[in-house]
């Protein structure tokens, strides 16, 4: 340990004090379980001891091939509890991207699913390399199969009587998130158990949130976010509500059941809601918050006009476990001045400290900045010299020391609440045998906020239809990310250099609306 007990609080021991301090309180609810705080930490009680009599030590990876689940929680608590790290991956991944991210994570243990995703995280399993080096369990069969989840890890004799054991450092990385595929592929975000609690204990002031607070987790478990709200409402001793997916049938339902006060709630699914709920057969009136469109939450009308929530906007990413700015703070800037928790600098080409008023590349350093990329020890040295995390943004210092996010330094897609980097996307077509050169850009799009198009060359004598180039990335590529119009061009545009004119392209087929009103060349 590198800090004395006396002043630590890992999440670990946060759960032990939730246990005692609220017996009765209900901390989780997910389909037909509902667990109370002693109930949680009994359950982590015996998976921690279950991981560690697996083989699990300080430092390995657990990773989570599923949908939402109260699992995710219990594991990362008795990740905390072992030093160990939790992995939740994209669900939604190709078999090609899923096999990466199973070699990548090298997990010690990887717990996945059979329904709707099955098929291809099998196939994933059999293309990756590493696939007969981790303990593969399912957490939605029964406890009586021999790889069931329950049957392993929480009916082991293990975990058994005893004290809750805490093992960790509160500066240990304790959850891995995967983000930024600007080179072509993923990767792993490690936040550290401080990291999340010192964020989530400023989230409970500015969004007000308590031990009332019952937090409907309908967004991705593996988007940082979700569960930026996820964690507070774990720190306050509230209740955090859990559905697989998103249905918005079924989100109005829990919404009036359990007395949802907040949920993340995508503004499509909004308007879905609106509409099956116009003759008001669900009460929907306990909602204070209601979705998040392009960092603004919408607003949701009920009967009592009681469905709002100033949910503060900002800048921030999933290297920094969310926002790193608030507006709520102040300025004559869009996006706000730092939080507390960090300090922040526009750095220029050579690393020096930017005067207000000029556009430079945003660094920062503090508590809630991760550990760093997973197993990327270049990509750290470079994304972390000079003691700042170089966050591949750019931005601008206002005169009365606000901040404005000016957009990526390479151009980024945003389709609803996923970022989709235009080099993962032409890497994938590139491997189409009839393409010779590729570009994609991003299509405004009004429900999307934008759509992907990819712009193609065909090799001489060669032919491919705008079907064949969609279906290619649809199999090998999440489906959010596939081209939703192709063209086919003789040539693309291109700077004398040699580098594709991205504005050249755009201007010629009808790019626009990306990230922060970023509009130039990278």
């Amino acid at each position: 340990m590198t800090e004395s007990v006396l002043h630590t609080q890992t999440l670990g021991t946060l759960l032990t004090e939730h246990a005692r301090s609220y017996p009765d309180q209900l901390a989780l609810v997910d389909g037909d379980v509902r667990l109370t705080w002693p109930e949680l930490d009994a359950r982590v009680h015996r998976v921690a001891a279950a991981l560690t009599a697996n083989g699990v030590a300080r430092g390995d990876r657990i990773l989570w091939l599923g949908q939402n689940s109260f699992r995710v929680l219990e594991l990362l608590f008795a990740c905390a509890r072992v030093g160990a790290v939790i992995c939740p991956a994209n669900w939604r991944q190709s078999p090609d991207e899923l096999a990466f991210v199973i070699d990548d994570v090298d997990a010690r243990i990887v717990v996945w699913q059979e329904e709707e995703v099955g098929e291809s995280v099998r196939a994933g399993r059999e293309r990756a390399g590493s696939k007969d080096r981790a303990l593969w369990l399912r957490h939605d069969v029964d406890a009586s199969h021999p790889e069931s989840y329950e049957g392993v890890l929480i009916a082991s004799d293990a975990g058994a009587g005893g004290e809750p054991t805490d093992g960790s450092d509160v500066n240990d990385a304790v959850l891995m998130i995967y983000t930024a595929a600007f080179e072509g592929h993923p990767n792993g975000a490690l936040l550290s158990q401080r990291a999340l609690i010192a964020q989530s204990l400023l989230m409970l002031q500015l969004q007000k949130l308590d031990g009332s607070a019952v937090y409907l987790n309908c967004g991705p478990m593996f988007h940082v976010g979700m569960l930026f709200t996820t964690f507070p409402v774990l720190l306050a001793a509230g209740t955090n509500v859990i559905v697989p997916r998103v249905d918005a049938e079924e989100l109005c339902r829990l919404i009036e059941v359990e007395r949802c006060t907040g949920g993340y709630i995508m503004a499509p699914t909004v308007e879905q809601i609106v509409e099956l709920n116009a003759d008001r057969r669900y009460d929907l009136s306990s909602l204070r918050v209601s979705a998040m469109s392009g960092g603004a939450w919408a607003e949701m009308t009920t009967p009592d006009d009681s469905m709002w929530w100033s949910r503060p906007g900002g800048y921030g990413q999933t290297e920094t476990f969310g926002m790193c700015t608030f507006s709520c703070l102040g300025g004559s800037a869009p996006h706000g001045r730092p939080s507390p928790l960090v300090q922040l600098a526009i750095l220029g080409p050579d690393d020096e400290l930017l005067p207000p008023g000029e556009v430079g590349e945003i660094g920062v350093r503090g508590v809630t900045v991760m550990n760093g990329y997973h197993n990327r020890p270049e990509l750290n040295a470079q994304r972390q010299r000079n003691g700042w995390h170089h966050t591949n943004d750019l931005g601008r210092r206002e005169a009365d020391g606000s901040v404005t996010f000016v957009g990526p330094r390479v151009r980024m897609i945003k389709s609803a609440a996923e970022n989709i980097y235009p080099a993962e996307v032409e890497g994938c077509i590139a491997q189409h045998p009839a393409v010779a050169a590729c570009a994609v850009l991003g299509v405004p799009d009004d429900t999307w906020t934008q759509s992907v198009k990819a712009v193609v060359v065909l090799h001489d004598g060669m032919d491919a239809t705008e079907i064949d180039i969609i279906e290619h990335c649809r199999v090998r590529i999440a489906s959010y990310k596939k081209p939703r119009a192709v063209v086919f061009v003789a040539a693309l545009p291109r700077v004398p250099i040699g580098f594709v004119d991205r504005d050249a392209l755009d201007e010629q087929h009808g790019g626009g609306g990306y990230p922060g009103g970023w509009n130039r060349s990278a």
